[in-house]
């Protein structure tokens, strides 16, 4: 299989990405995690619609409630640098444990759009999952668009 840029076209098909340097990239952000009470290093890379890559890695704290997970980075950081439409994210944990965004994650990830795209991989074997997929029946900009 031929390799493709990350940088996508405007309104682009969002499946038209290559896996392999997203995930590429979001190991690569893993390589930045602070974990040093878990010591579950996560990286991730989302894939903004203008084909920006913004990576993210989990930074926890003493105080874990204070912690925060390598998905939210990403999204604070595409956030804070103006891009607000997406194509995928990629999660990587440890190498041999497909790692999923937890519940607070999806949240944050839903709030901008069901299609997203999710990867994550496990012994060299990617999965893709919309967002949908996986907060089924979530409260979204949708739901209160709906109750006006």
């Amino acid at each position: 299989m031929a390799k493709r840029t990350l940088r996508m076209p405007r309104n682009s098909n969002p499946m038209a990405y290559d896996q392999v340097n997203l995930l590429a990239a979001a190991r690569a952000a893993r390589a930045n995690a602070y974990a040093p009470y878990s010591h579950f290093s996560v990286g991730a890379a989302l894939l903004a619609r203008d084909g920006r890559v913004f990576r993210g890695a989990n930074v926890e704290n003493a105080s874990y409630g204070l912690s925060m997970c390598a998905e939210r980075v990403a999204v604070f950081a595409a956030v804070a640098a103006g891009a607000l439409a997406f194509e995928a994210i990629a999660v990587v944990g440890p190498d041999r444990t497909a790692t999923m965004p937890c519940g607070a994650c999806r949240q944050v990830l839903i709030e901008f759009g069901p299609t997203l795209a999710v990867i994550t991989q496990a012994d060299g074997v990617a999965e893709t999952q919309s967002i949908a997929a996986l907060l089924p029946a979530a409260f979204s900009p949708l739901t209160l668009e709906d109750a006006r």
